[in-house]
């Protein structure tokens, strides 16, 4: 450690004397669009950290640049980046003026999941998709879980009938699979990404970056089916902004939402801040009429803020802060205590989460370091019963001991990372990237009631050192590799990475190779408790329980035709995963209290593969249609014996082999928008576990294995904007249906002897809803 700081003290002292070394060479102007200045326009010289904003009259000044030839660029979102080559000598100013123009498709969006490094999409040997904040606003996405259904290979998963949580599965893979990051750091637990998706809202979401597959193993070895970056928002401009919704669920339950934002930005564009909150009460809802809810009764409130400060030329200090607060309860009997309902589940979580970075560059900025840490903290009570009949022999137990639960869970994380480039390397240049970080997490998660315990602490220390090589115009190589120490894990484990990209006019082919594993322990679904069968079923880990290993590839052709009225184009990817020594649940009897047991065990290999083919286009800054669908295969090498009294089956389970989405936009004039959207689910395998004897529900008695049918959820919005520019301010009005069809499931089970994990196809029936939402100007 001392030797470290010792290495950080002389970076620093090298970048104040190189920050002394003036070169008095300027350069100033203005950024304009249809005649007009624009304000909080990005000026900055490529491939340093050399870089400033637009003020409010549109113009912008550089100073004290290094000398030689350069890129410059302009880019703000909604318009098309523009670069002009400079030729900077010192001890001159002159004068660069840009003219941008309006992009109807981001095409060309500044992303940095895919490598940890800033690049264009099209110059990222990884696929990275984008999804802005605004489309999530269009639509009507109030939370991440609602507005990661509209990402091409990535599927919405609701996996139980009275708590309601989800988990992301990408290109086949279940949620334990991918990786969830805010602001680039993973400070999602396992335990946090139970209920976590839903709630985050999207008011505090800039845009969101998916890598699908293991290309990313910068982050994580761990990250077998991709990675998820939440990047939030950042002050572009003083604003502010306010909105509330109100939706009736299939006529019978309320949902009510608030939103709120405010962006402070100083005068001198040097620090700001961006604040938000939300708060959210939905009634339950029951479908089936038989007294037990199928969406749960929920009470959200969060807040937080994203702040950023430029204490010196090239310096930046960024900070972040989120606090949520979520009541979550399902079943029956709302009006009385948890324990007395006859089947329920109650969760109250307080979540915060944070985190705090601070980059400079130096060496004439051809280097940068970036040190940075994060963490979060959730304290959960919870409640997950059966209430037995008054003559049954656990009767009294249960109201003299209800098994009422608490979680603690924290996660903290820190690391520093070194991006040099190499300007001439073999003929072309070379961003070196070299990194470590430390995570840690403890859940320490309790039911005394069940003697279930469960108390497990991680910690992984890893290190990476990437290329970054753009081998000539055409090509560039991506190589790295990722070395992990993790604590339940006996050996280092080295996780390399490789991906080749070749672009020629409007074109991409990519082709990437990964490996990475997953540590033998408790992730999200793991700490799920389910009904079924009048009892309850966890899971729990085998006691020889090994790490999982993967490998995985991934080829793509990526097309986009811009002509003076249409923009259209498609990316066509195929995937293959191999999960080596792949984790299975198996039915294995019952515990003291005689609750079911699934065991996670080491199975056989698995293999994972399939396409997915994405399109897009846009007309005339009219219409604009984005689709994804994916055609894939899951399968073990050897039968999964999920139940003890059925066949198994080689089938990945709640896995459908076709799912897709679209967004059709129309906005004819300014102020009003019209969206059209759908999510669609094809038939899966979906465990459904008996009740056993004596159910007069009409739930079946034996575990059976039933393929559902297909899903499709169709979504519509209209919005309607008055522009009140004399005041400043705008206000909106808009409307719409959620599943307009009512595409829902209908054979839940009733009762309380329900299996709870027997759901699938769209997260609600038909909603309707309507709000106002006023903004400044």
């Amino acid at each position: 450690m001392k030797k470290f700081l010792n290495l950080l003290f002389l970076i620093l002292l090298s970048n104040i004397i190189i920050q002394a070394q003036k070169t008095d060479a300027n350069i100033f102007g203005d950024v304009q669009a249809e005649g007009e200045h624009l304000p909080f326009v990005s000026v900055y010289l490529k491939d340093t950290q050399y870089g400033t904003m637009t003020d409010l009259s549109g113009h912008y000044m550089l100073t004290n640049l290094p000398e030689g030839e350069h890129i410059l660029v302009a880019s703000l979102m909604g318009y098309k980046p523009v670069e002009k080559k400079v030729n900077i000598t010192k001890g001159q100013s002159q004068e660069i003026n840009f003219i941008l123009e309006e992009q109807v498709m981001s095409l060309d969006d500044i992303v940095i999941t895919g490598t940890k490094t800033f690049k264009r999409k099209t110059e990222s040997a990884v696929v990275v998709n984008v999804m802005e904040g605004k489309k999530l606003e269009m639509l009507q996405a109030g939370t991440l879980s609602e507005g990661l259904a509209f990402q091409p290979g990535l599927r919405m998963e609701t996996d139980c009938q009275t708590c309601n949580y989800t988990q992301l599965r990408m290109n086949g893979l279940g949620g334990a699979y991918s990786q969830i990051l805010i602001n680039s750091r993973p400070v999602f637990s396992p335990l946090t990404g139970l209920y976590g998706l839903e709630q985050i809202p999207t008011n505090m979401i800039e845009r969101i970056e998916v890598v699908r597959g293991g290309g990313s193993a910068l982050y994580g070895a761990g990250a077998v089916g991709g990675t998820v970056n939440v990047i939030t928002k950042v002050p572009e401009s003083s604003s502010f902004s306010a909105s509330t919704t109100q939706s009736v669920i299939n006529g019978d339950a309320n949902d009510s939402q608030v939103f709120a934002n405010a962006g402070i930005l100083s005068d001198r564009k040097n620090a700001g801040l961006t604040l938000f909150a939300t708060n959210r009460n939905r009634e339950s809802y029951d479908h089936n009429g038989d007294g037990f809810s199928e969406l749960p009764k929920l009470k959200n409130n969060s807040f937080g803020f994203t702040s950023f400060l430029l204490p010196a030329p090239n310096h930046k200090l960024e900070a972040s802060f989120s606090s949520m607060y979520e009541y979550r309860r399902g079943g029956d009997r709302e009006d009385l205590p948890a324990f007395l309902a006859e089947q329920t589940e109650e969760r109250t979580h307080n979540v915060l989460m944070g985190g705090l970075d601070y980059s400079f560059s130096f060496n004439d900025n051809l280097s940068s370091l970036d040190i940075y840490v994060a963490g979060q903290k959730t304290d959960r009570d919870h409640y997950t019963g059966i209430k037995p009949e008054a003559d049954e022999p656990g009767y009294q137990e249960h109201l003299e001991n209800p098994p009422y639960g608490l979680t603690e869970n924290e996660t903290y994380m820190g690391g520093v990372q070194l991006n040099h480039m190499l300007p001439d390397f073999l003929g072309g240049k070379n961003n070196l990237t070299f990194g470590s970080e430390y995570n840690y997490d403890m859940v320490v998660d309790e039911i005394k009631a069940y003697d279930y315990l469960l108390d497990q602490t991680t910690r992984n220390v890893g290190a990476y050192i990437q290329s970054d090589w753009e081998l000539a115009k055409k090509w560039n190589l991506l190589t790295g590799v990722r070395t992990d120490k993790h604590n339940m894990v006996d050996k280092l484990i080295f996780s390399p990475r490789v991906s080749l990209l070749y672009k020629q006019n409007g074109m991409q082919l990519r082709g990437s190779w990964s490996t990475g594993f997953r540590a033998p322990q408790a992730f999200d679904s793991d700490m799920h408790i389910a009904f079924a069968g009048g009892g309850i079923q966890r899971i729990q880990l085998a006691d020889d329980l090994e790490e999982e290993r993967s490998q995985s590839w991934t080829a793509s052709i990526n097309y986009d035709k811009p002509t003076e009225k249409y923009i259209w184009g498609f990316t066509l990817e195929g995937f293959h995963t191999t999960l080596y020594d792949a984790f299975i649940l198996e039915e294995n009897g019952t515990d003291s209290q005689g609750n079911v047991i699934l065991e996670k065990r080491n199975g056989s290999n698995s293999t994972v593969k399939g396409i997915t083919l994405e399109g897009r286009a846009n007309y005339n800054k009219l219409w604009q249609l984005e689709a994804g669908y994916t055609i894939q295969s899951s399968k073990y090498d050897e039968v999964v014996e999920w139940s003890e009294s059925i066949e198994g089956t080689k089938d990945y389970l709640r896995t459908p082999e076709q799912y897709g989405y679209y967004t059709l936009t129309y906005n004819p004039v300014w102020g009003i928008k019209a969206a059209l959207s759908g999510v669609y689910t094809g038939s899966m395998l979906v465990p459904h576990f008996g009740a056993g004897e004596g159910d007069e529900t009409g739930n079946p008695i034996n575990d059976e294995l039933v393929k559902s049918d297909p899903f499709m959820e169709t979504n519509i919005k209209l919005s309607y904007a008055l522009d009140w520019r004399y005041v400043g301010v705008g206000l909106e009005l808009f409307g719409g249906v959620q599943n307009l069809f009512n595409a829902y499931q209908d054979d839940f089970d009733k009762g309380k002897n329900r299996d709870s994990n027997y759901v699938y196809g769209p997260a609600r029936p038909r909603t309707i809803y309507f709000g106002l939402k006023l903004m400044n100007l």
